[in-house]
């Protein structure tokens, strides 16, 4: 190409297009329905009841998006020390302001246009008097600043993802506080308007140390610590089998990640119970709430990268040949995986178990939580209570396990085509959820439809995952890619998984109002099966392509 800025567009354009081209479309469908089905004289509707999700979800979906695309975050390691500004683009015979300054240039005009077009959404079928400018540069900024915190090299694996959220958090904690007291709109121009050439300077400079390839390691400092949270047992002499040793490695690149990052971002949350006038029983349980989430949530960050083979080149999804070419089979590099994410969600709810007691205990907030456990004890029996603690705690690790490997089958095919295909199936759906659950909120006809049929529902999905399983488990068999025991064991293991879960809901709600067989039905959608065992599918796919 003959100018740079085309050839830095082009990155944008061509690998995006599908999903620019799903949102316009949506926009031309949202008009069409306006013109032609509500028509222009149509009675406003009001926005509190839901029906302004049909813009907001968009939007925001759309912001997520363009956020990912503008700071190269669906191409990059979000976890890694060095920056996830595409290497190969440092080779273009540009400067790097340049590299630096069109991507901002694009994703400003982009997130400006996003917030236009939403605006003219409100005012046009519903009425709604919005502001134009401030918004506008608020995405701008928050943009913006992505871009740089992204594109800074770190000295610590994981330490990107935690200063971006912090830093953002901030300047959303700003912006809230300023609307809530009735800023001036003139007030949060002069605000968020400077926020855009500080950004291009800090964004400059990032750029710059990971174009020399500036990468700062504080690792060394850490080295004894890092020791100490080494739950898996050091290598000695040999590894005592290949898939020992492809375990260890496993957890050498991606196992340390997840209780990492929990480990840094719990004393931040746990940090609001030591504030005065926060120690009401609402707030510290809710604080609790969000403790005891944050693994999952972590988690699911942290999946993007476990699914990877090769994180650290353009073609970060295919298989490389010092992983190809290693002595074990699809099914033991995949279980290698799974064991990796079992050790480290122990390892992350280890630290998560130790925090949350020591927090309570230098906080005065140990009483409370004591008091209101005695009473849940006396309200419900002491058996009962045990087993929901014993359900409810068992339900996170799985839960956080979950998220570690649920998209393995997905990531392991190596297909760029059929990953981000999934990607955009996932924004389409979060698009349409919004209306559709108001459709149903709004119309009682359809609520009483779904009612009579709310017990086909999840048999139907059901139905949907023991044929997919089975499905899974023919091409298994006949592809050798595991043995007739590996398959009779899992499918025995999974049945005793689904009535023991089975058996303890019917003694927990233990109520004629709730039918046995949806317990059951829950059991089975409860207890992963279907994606699990694609996994050695989708990777035996992509290392012989």
């Amino acid at each position: 190409m003959r100018s740079p800025a085309l050839a830095i567009a082009w990155e944008f354009r061509h690998p995006h297009r599908w999903a620019l081209v799903g949102l316009a479309g949506y926009l031309l469908v949202l008009g069409i329905v306006k013109l032609l089905i509500l028509g222009p004289g149509h009675v406003r509707l009001d926005p509190p009841n839901g029906v302004a999700a049909v813009g907001i979800v968009p939007f925001a979906v759309t912001f997520l998006y363009f956020l990912a695309v503008f700071s190269f975050g669906l191409a990059g390691d979000l976890t890694a020390r060095q920056s996830i500004y595409p290497a190969r683009m440092f080779a273009l015979p540009v400067t790097t302001a340049a590299l630096a300054g069109w991507p901002m240039l694009y994703g400003t005009a982009a997130m400006a246009s996003l917030w236009l077009v939403t605006a003219l959404l409100a005012r046009w079928p519903w009425g709604i008097d919005v502001p134009l400018i401030w918004p506008a540069l608020l995405a701008a900024a928050f943009l913006a600043w992505t871009q740089v915190l992204t594109w800074m090299p770190y000295g610590l694996p994981g330490v990107r993802v935690i200063v971006t959220v912090l830093w953002l958090a901030a300047l959303d904690a700003v912006v809230i506080l300023a609307v809530h007291y009735e800023v001036p709109e003139r007030l949060m121009v002069a605000f968020l308007a400077p926020q855009l050439p500080l950004a291009y300077l800090a964004a400059r400079y990032a750029v710059a140390r990971a174009r020399r390839g500036d990468v700062p390691d504080w690792r060394d400092l850490f080295a004894r610590l890092g020791q100490i949270a080494d739950v898996l047992p050091r290598r000695r002499d040999r590894f005592s089998s290949p898939a020992h040793a492809q375990t260890w490695f496993e957890w050498r690149r991606h196992g340390r990640s997840l209780p990492a990052l929990v480990g840094m971002v719990l004393p931040f949350e746990l940090a609001l119970l030591f504030i005065d006038g926060n120690q009401s029983a609402a707030f510290v349980f809710t604080t609790l709430t969000g403790v005891l989430l944050t693994p999952i949530v972590v988690a699911g960050f942290v999946a993007a990268t476990v699914s990877r083979s090769n994180p650290y080149v353009s073609d970060s999804y295919g298989v490389p040949p010092f992983m190809a070419t290693r002595p074990l089979t699809s099914a033991a590099l995949v279980a290698a995986k799974l064991k990796m994410a079992i050790w480290s969600t122990l390892a992350a709810w280890l630290v998560v178990s130790v925090a949350v007691p020591l927090a309570l205990i230098l906080s005065g907030t140990w009483p409370m939580v004591i008091d209101r456990a005695h009473r849940g004890i006396e309200a419900i029996g002491t058996p009962r209570a045990i087993a929901i603690a014993i359900l409810g705690f068992s339900g996170l690790l799985v839960s956080t396990w979950n998220q570690l490997v649920q998209s393995l089958y997905i990531g392991l095919t190596g297909r760029e085509w059929l990953i981000k295909s999934s990607l955009f199936l996932t924004l389409s759906f979060l698009v349409v959820i919004g209306p559709v659950i108001e459709w149903i909120h709004d119309d009682r006809d359809v609520q009483a439809a779904l009612w009579d049929a709310w017990p086909w529902i999840p048999a139907g999905l059901v139905g949907v995952k023991m044929s997919g399983a089975a499905w899974i488990a023919t091409r298994l068999y006949h592809s050798r890619l595991l043995s007739d025991r590996t398959l009779v064991t899992g499918a025995a293991c999974w049945c005793v998984a689904v009535l023991a879960l089975y058996g303890l809901l019917v003694w927990l709600v233990s109520t004629p109002f709730i039918p046995r067989y949806l317990l059951a039905l829950f059991a089975i959608l409860a207890i992963p099966l279907a994606r699990l065992s694609a996994a050695p599918l989708a990777l035996a796919w992509n290392r012989h392509r």
